[in-house]
Formats: structure tokens, C-alpha cells, sequence
């Protein structure tokens, strides 16, 4: 379900989807409203499911997570009790940092982060291929981002 938002509600959502710390008064004063009305804003837009979340974006390199890569997971059966069962793994694993079902001739996109290649090629071999319903893994690693911007593009 798609929500009816203002020009108002996009300014917040953009404001905040750059800097989740802004304080109420700093994004009152962005968007051009007085600071409880945009505080209500705020919350209504969380209580409606259109901002989900806060977090802090970590710096993987700095924290000794060296290597970014992305792991493309087919299943020899796409019943929906194998797609339930290979995600219900996929939330075990901490090494994978986002996932999503795809279409076409791979069933699964694991985005995954790892402190050494020895350290993602020993998930990939231990635990990807371990499971029962894959059939074929085929892996890339990053070499450097280009490009890390907010996920929803607001203009």
C-alpha cells in the first residue's frame, strides 16, 4: 500500500533519510514548519511504516571488515517451503548483511561482509553451499564502491 504524502512529508522523509540525528528543531526549520507539527509528522510517518528504522552507518573498512561481496544463490526447487527454508538460513548468518529473492536464473542475492577473503570463502564453502536445496553459488567480490547513496531516490 502506497501512502498519500505531502511535499511536506517528502522534505521530512529526505532531511532525515540523510541525517537520522537532525534534531526536530533543525528539520522543522529545513522543511519550513514549526517544530510540533513536525514532530507529529515524524511520528505518523514511523506509526505508517514509511520510515522503518534509525541507524548508524559503519564504515566496514575502518572496523576491519575487508572484504564486500555479493553471493548469487540458485536452488535446485523454488517451491514456496524452499524459498521459506533458505531464507530462514539466511537470517542466521551474520556475514550476510541484505538478501533478496530475485527472478530470473538466480533464486537468491546475498550481499555479505567478511574481515578476510579466507574468512567469506569458509562461509561460502561451510555454510552456502552446505544447505541442502542449493544448487549452484557463484560469488563477486566488490573492489571499491563507487556510489552509496540513500536508498529511496527523493528529489
Amino acid at each position: 500500500m502506497t501512502l498519500h504524502l505531502d511535499a511536506v512529508d517528502w522534505k521530512i522523509l529526505k532531511e532525515l533519510q540523510s541525517n537520522g540525528r537532525i534534531t526536530n528543531v533543525e528539520l522543522a526549520r529545513r522543511v519550513g514548519i514549526s517544530a510540533p507539527p513536525c514532530l507529529r509528522r515524524v511520528r505518523a510517518l514511523e506509526e505508517a511504516g514509511a520510515i522503518r528504522a534509525y541507524r548508524a552507518l559503519l564504515d566496514e573498512h575502518r572496523l576491519g571488515f575487508e572484504i564486500s561481496a555479493f553471493a548469487m544463490v540458485s536452488l535446485t526447487g523454488q517451491s514456496e517451503a524452499d524459498l521459506q527454508a533458505f531464507e530462514s538460513r539466511v537470517a542466521d548468518w551474520e556475514i550476510v548483511r541484505h538478501a533478496w529473492i530475485m527472478s530470473g536464473d538466480i533464486d537468491f542475492m546475498l550481499e555479505c561482509v567478511a574481515p578476510t577473503l579466507k574468512a567469506f570463502h569458509d562461509f561460502v564453502l561451510s555454510e552456502l553451499v552446505a544447505v541442502d536445496n542449493v544448487d549452484t553459488v557463484r560469488t563477486a567480490l566488490t573492489i571499491r564502491e563507487v556510489k552509496n547513496a540513500p536508498r529511496v531516490p527523493i528529489v
